[in-house]
């Protein structure tokens, strides 16, 4: 039965794409009962080459996500704008370990350790709800490594929307799939589950990546036990007095109700350059809605 409180650990061997590894690894140390400094993971990433003259992009995905997300935007913006292009997967998430700490101190940490070992600051750097947290978290802590920002459909305060997280993060625990089944039966399975509790397709979809086999077990990779001691950290943001005064872009999903008007002066506060602009059509997920305008709007930014 797939059991998700056997901890799924996935640990890249070294920095660099490559083929996702499957050892289990021990937890990394958690600093949230710590004043000291967040200890950086060794996260997995894509990296797409491009001319070394411009800032490179960073792709950072949302909650419950993982950078496969970005495959496909990224392999545009690589080729339009010509620029490399870096993805990558969130603690906790994807192919990258897990960890017991989930806050967007140690997310951006995380990041602040990857960028200098890449060579790839400062950057253009474009994250997604959970990841456009980090990402603004990241550009105000260390605004030397972000030559411009780009935040999708999430703000420094906390929406209602967000409020149904707590209930996936409780679907999938309950899940019980039997160790049997083929991979794509499980996921099937597991989708009609979902479905009494998630009534969007595409959510049920973006969850359902996270479901796979291990050593013969239906495991979630997704680090579930992290995400539910935090989920109130990650659907807030911490508290900053400092702004960042390069160009940002706030992008907005025109059917998303995640970004309120009564959010802006905080945005503008936090980030005096920023810009807003909406995505017809598009809801939370814009990248994924609508991808073309996605892509139009970083280079339409860039330019």
């Amino acid at each position: 039965m797939l059991c998700w409180a056997r901890a799924w650990r996935l640990l890249r061997r070294g920095l660099g794409p490559s083929t996702p590894s499957f050892s289990r690894v021990p937890v990394a140390p958690s600093s949230s009962q710590s004043s000291a400094e967040p200890r950086p993971v060794r996260l997995s990433y894509k990296l797409l080459d491009g001319e070394a003259a411009s800032p490179p992009l960073v792709l950072l995905h949302g909650l419950f996500g993982s950078k496969n997300n970005f495959n496909s935007v990224a392999n545009s913006l690589a080729q339009q704008t010509s620029r490399k292009v870096l993805i990558v997967d969130a603690r906790n998430h994807g192919d990258s370990p897990h960890s017991p700490d989930m806050s967007y101190e140690a997310m951006s940490q995380d990041m602040q350790d990857l960028l200098p070992q890449l060579g790839l600051g400062p950057c253009v750097l474009v994250g997604h709800s959970m990841g456009g947290r980090t990402a603004m978290l990241l550009a105000l802590q260390r605004p030397e490594l972000v030559d411009r920002l780009i935040v999708v459909d999430i703000s420094p305060l906390e929406s209602t929307s967000s409020s149904n997280f707590p209930n996936y993060i409780a679907a999938l625990r309950a899940m019980d799939i039997p160790d049997e089944a083929s991979l794509s039966r499980a996921r099937k399975l597991a989708n009609e589950k979902l479905s009494s509790v998630i009534q969007s397709v595409s959510i049920r979809q973006l969850l359902l990546t996270n479901l796979v086999e291990v050593d013969g077990r239906f495991v979630w990779r997704v680090n579930l036990d992290a995400l539910a001691q935090h989920i109130d950290k990650i659907m807030d943001f911490p508290a900053r007095q400092e702004s960042y005064s390069g160009p940002a872009l706030f992008l907005l999903g025109g059917n998303s109700k995640f970004v309120l008007p009564s959010h802006h002066p905080e945005i503008r506060r936090l980030f005096p350059r920023a810009q807003m602009q909406t995505v017809p059509n598009a809801s939370h997920w814009v990248h994924s809605d609508r991808p073309q305008d996605f892509v139009a709007a970083v280079r339409g930014f860039l330019a």
